[in-house]
């Protein structure tokens, strides 16, 4: 993209700070971002204030390092956690709830589906932390999201990689 995809601007707003907006407007508290990458300017150039932020020391390893950080710093009593990526802006607060609602509390996994894909954003039960955490690599929760509830996410495709895929993303979203 030529600079961090979290500082693409869409409609006004970076999509880390969409992301953010999103996940708070959800009820999801702690709200936890992790970064990796160019921290430094991103933090910079967000408005992060009601978020935890963690570093990934070993970002590079791939993005099972990042939910493995991400996820250390929730607390001992958490009953799930909502992952998702900045780059889908498609995702709505109202989608979040619902991943929610079909996680039955905490107590099951619940994925987002759009064309044949399960994917993020995703509800994890605390009893697949231990899994989700022995991940490498970018090794996904693929195994851990085969047997999901699914919860359909329109435009869900959309997933802002290329500046072309950030065009596309301004002309269907804003």
């Amino acid at each position: 993209m030529g600079s961090p995809k979290q500082l693409a601007m869409l409609a006004g707003e970076t999509l880390l700070d969409r992301a953010v907006r999103t996940a708070h407007a959800a009820g999801c508290a702690p709200v936890v971002v992790v970064l990796g990458a160019a921290a430094e300017e991103i933090q910079a150039a967000c408005r992060l204030d009601e978020a935890h932020i963690v570093l990934n020391p070993v970002w590079a390893e791939g993005m099972a390092s990042s939910l493995r950080t991400g996820l250390e710093q929730l607390a001992a009593d958490a009953v799930c956690a909502v992952v998702m990526t900045c780059d889908q802006p498609a995702v709505t607060a109202e989608h979040l709830r619902r991943l929610m609602l079909a996680s039955e509390g905490g107590t099951g996994v619940a994925c987002s589906g759009y064309g044949e894909v399960r994917g993020v954003p995703a509800c994890f039960p605390a009893t697949t932390f231990a899994a989700l955490k022995a991940l490498a690599g970018d090794a996904g929760a693929r195994k851990l999201l085969a047997s999901a509830r699914v919860v359909s996410l329109l435009d869900g495709e959309l997933d802002v990689d290329t500046p072309e895929a950030l065009d596309e993303a301004r002309k269907i979203l804003g």
